[in-house]
């Protein structure tokens, strides 16, 4: 299924995300510092769509993140969720990897409930993606 990670892997991260968010997931992405690969795409998506612009502005605004809030009296980083007139991405960090998700509406205590699915996920395979 998959190069960056491990079929099982993938298989997981994809059935956590769906299970979490249901119909309303639209695409699932794994990526690492260096590449990515699009786990799951919902049918009525466009099939060809450019990810590179996506995966770059996700890796270059982890390292911000991860640099700039460090050590702030909000606590530890948890998940970036962007708001888009058609839907939503949330990007959930590993230690140098993540997952992008985007999804239809869903409530803020959904996104909460999907950043803690993954990231339990994505701690769980740590020694193996």
């Amino acid at each position: 299924m998959t190069e960056l990670l491990p079929e099982e892997a993938a298989e997981r991260l994809v059935s956590t995300c769906r299970t979490t968010v249901g119909d309303n997931a639209r695409s699932v992405t794994f990526f690492s510092r260096t590449d990515h690969e699009q786990l799951y795409l919902r049918d009525d998506l466009e099939q060809d769509a450019d990810l590179m612009a996506f995966i770059g502005t996700e890796r270059q605004d982890f390292a911000m993140a991860s640099d700039g809030y460090s050590g702030t009296e909000l606590g530890e980083y948890r998940y970036t969720l962007r708001v888009f007139e058609n839907g939503y991405a949330v990007r959930i960090d590993g230690r140098d990897k993540g997952v992008l998700v985007t999804s239809d509406g869903m409530e803020l205590r959904d996104f909460n409930h999907l950043a803690s699915a993954v990231s339990a996920t994505l701690e769980e395979w740590e020694g193996e993606i």
